[in-house]
């Protein structure tokens, strides 16, 4: 077993494709297939089940994902470690964070680390931000931008990007005759509610809604803010998401944010990674693009 292999397991356990493992690897399909199947051979189990069609991780593959990257992270922070430092960083980093935070937060970050280190490549993957977490924690991706919960897990740390309130929203349609009062508890009993399935917002909704003593008349659960924007902007029902994905979606002219009190909790934004991972000159360089001095953890 050497680390190239490893490396080789991670892209293709994380793909499920041997013909994009095989690209990003920047070998050919049948170079890989024989790599893990030495592999297999040498642990004695089956990593992946696959046919003509499909590839999955086994039960074995799956315990062996966790081992892989934490083996190649810690190859690779060797490497920087034993690295002349007045050479130019060089390699590639993991970062997870919504589509709207890849437009809005991302950008900027990139604009200032892509002149000072050109051969750094930043492997940039996008999905829900209530994800953001579990990934770095997964060991999936190194850095994350989402928004902070109360509480950290041990060994996470984050540095504060900027604050985006947490806003009600409604359709633009001001002849909307289910909001008649938004001072009365009654309004709310009977107002369909979009909101997010779970994280951050949905506690600090349900927050508000128990504080007013209302349980809310839920019309959809949806998984991503930008659905909510797009869902009201339909005329379905008032949604709950954070104004910066409002200012970024293409549906925000067919909005209205409601003057709703008390307001709810903004949202801090912001950079995850795991505070080991801040020995990795890397991760390390990408961390100080932020200007605190020092990340905040629990």
């Amino acid at each position: 077993m050497n680390i190239t292999t490893l490396k080789h397991f991670v892209v293709l356990s994380e793909t499920l494709h041997f013909g994009r493992a095989s690209a990003r690897s920047n070998i050919s399909t049948s170079a890989l297939s024989r790599h893990i199947r030495q592999l297999e051979i040498e642990l004695n189990v089956s990593l992946f089940d696959r046919d003509n069609r499909t590839v999955a991780l086994t039960s074995e593959g799956l315990k062996f994902q966790q081992y892989a990257r934490n083996a190649v992270q810690q190859w690779d922070q060797v490497r920087y470690e034993l690295t002349d430092p007045t050479e130019q960083l060089h390699g590639e980093i993991s970062l997870w964070c919504s589509v709207t935070a890849s437009h809005s937060i991302l950008v900027d970050l990139l604009n200032g680390f892509r002149p000072a280190h050109p051969q750094v490549e930043i492997k940039l993957q996008t999905g829900d931000p209530e994800q953001a977490i579990s990934r770095v924690l997964a060991l999936e991706e190194e850095l994350a931008i989402a928004a902070r919960p109360e509480s950290l897990p041990a060994g996470v740390v984050f540095k504060p990007i900027r604050t985006s309130p947490l806003v009600f929203i409604a359709p633009i349609d001001p002849a909307d005759s289910t909001l008649v009062s938004l001072d009365d508890p009654a309004t709310w009993q009977h107002t369909p509610m979009i909101l997010a399935t779970s994280g951050i917002a949905r506690e600090r909704v349900d927050n508000w809604f128990r504080t007013l003593g209302v349980t809310p008349k839920i019309y959809a659960r949806v998984a991503g803010n930008e659905a909510i924007v797009s869902m009201v902007s339909l005329g379905l029902g008032v949604g709950v998401v954070p104004q910066i994905v409002l200012d970024n979606s293409p549906h925000a002219a067919r909005v209205r944010i409601l003057d709703v009190t008390p307001a709810l909790a903004a949202y801090d934004l912001g950079l995850f990674t795991l505070q080991r991972h801040l020995k990795n000159p890397l991760v390390s360089a990408f961390w100080s693009l932020l200007p605190e001095a020092a990340p905040s953890s629990d």
